[in-house]
């Protein structure tokens, strides 16, 4: 097995089998700080991860879906994981579309706890936030082992880059 597939049986082991995980959000906020630059925006969301992706139901017209869709480069952090990187952020659409059929059932199977309390299916603009992983870092045993992972050309890579 490649370094690369030990570092994606980690991040199943910890992120996946229908786990509701706690995931840092950051995106770029829509307005450029006092010197014209990007500024960071970051929040807490609940997402479920599968296959290089972490699903998050959420609102259409929220901050952080109108700043995807000015920039769909984002970057997370699974709390209390040791496991982060960016990635692209996607509308997927309305949780009821029948394409999202699927996909749902396992959302509301892993977000059961909250999910009829925080989500209002009959709103068009509840929606399916999908984020496809594009390089990651996943650390065991206090940093002394570390995943360098580019999801796009699936190998390891430099820390922080992708070939």
């Amino acid at each position: 097995m490649s370094r690369y597939e030990d570092g994606l049986k980690l991040i199943e082991e910890r992120c996946g089998n229908g786990k509701d995980n706690v995931i840092s959000l950051a995106t770029i906020a829509m307005e450029p700080n006092a010197d014209g630059k990007p500024r960071p925006y970051v929040r807490d969301v609940d997402a479920y991860y599968e296959d290089g992706v972490f699903y998050v139901t959420t609102w259409a017209k929220s901050t952080k879906m109108r700043q995807i869709a000015q920039n769909q480069e984002v970057s997370f952090t699974v709390c209390s994981e040791w496991f982060s990187g960016n990635g692209i952020g996607e509308n997927i659409g309305w949780v009821l579309d029948p394409k999202n059929g699927e996909l749902r059932t396992k959302l509301r199977t892993a977000f059961a706890e909250w999910y009829d309390l925080a989500n209002n299916e009959k709103d068009v603009n509840c929606c399916i936030l999908a984020i496809r992983i594009t390089r990651a870092t996943v650390i065991k045993e206090h940093g002394a082992v570390r995943y360098n992972m580019d999801f796009v050309n699936k190998t390891e890579t430099e820390e922080g880059t992708i070939t």
